[in-house]
């Protein structure tokens, strides 16, 4: 049985630049009075960006929540009002200097359907042209390639922890028969 949660009050916890924290009370599956903390975020885009060789370009960068670096695949933010196709356009090229000749939506997921309203849409970049990086100013990334059919390998031996990165490999993977 589903049991749809009506929220009685919303209070704003907490209001930052890239996500803001609120507290709804809401009536829960015995009647009674509860809470629920949710994070709300505007969304973000993932690229799997794939090489005419079958390389997936992925990037390293240090996350402060994990406290290690981390592969993953080009990701960020959408802007508000920003169509998700121009983030990641945008955000492929200012992280890895490629442009693509062509970006496919393949998926949207929420990223952790418990406590956030975060969606991210992941796009399938091919056609790949090099090009110049455009870090943000406070970002440190080392670009990495990898065959697909290895970094299936990498997601089934536990070495990819993120899971955008762990989507967007067996989604691609998937996809070339890998």
């Amino acid at each position: 049985m589903i049991f749809e949660e009506k929220t009685i009050s919303s209070d704003r916890i907490y209001e930052g630049k890239i996500l803001n924290l609120r507290r709804d009370k809401i009536i829960d599956v015995r009647g009674k009075a509860s809470y629920r903390e949710i994070v709300e975020h505007g969304g973000g885009v993932a690229i799997a960006a794939v090489t005419e060789e079958n390389r997936m370009i992925l990037v390293r960068q240090f996350r402060k929540a994990a406290e290690k670096a981390i592969l993953e695949v080009p990701a960020g933010k959408i802007e508000k009002g920003e169509d998700p196709i121009v983030t990641a356009a945008r955000e492929l090229k200012e992280e890895t200097g490629y442009t693509a000749a062509k970006l496919e939506h393949i998926t949207s997921f929420y990223s952790s359907v418990g406590y956030s309203e975060e969606v991210i849409h992941l796009y399938y970049a091919k056609g790949l042209s090099p090009g110049e990086t455009d870090f943000d100013d406070n970002e440190a990334i080392d670009i990495e390639e990898y065959d697909v059919a290895r970094l299936k390998r990498m997601v089934l031996e536990g070495e990819i922890e993120d899971a955008k990165t762990v989507a967007a490999i067996l989604i691609v993977a998937a996809k070339e028969g890998k």
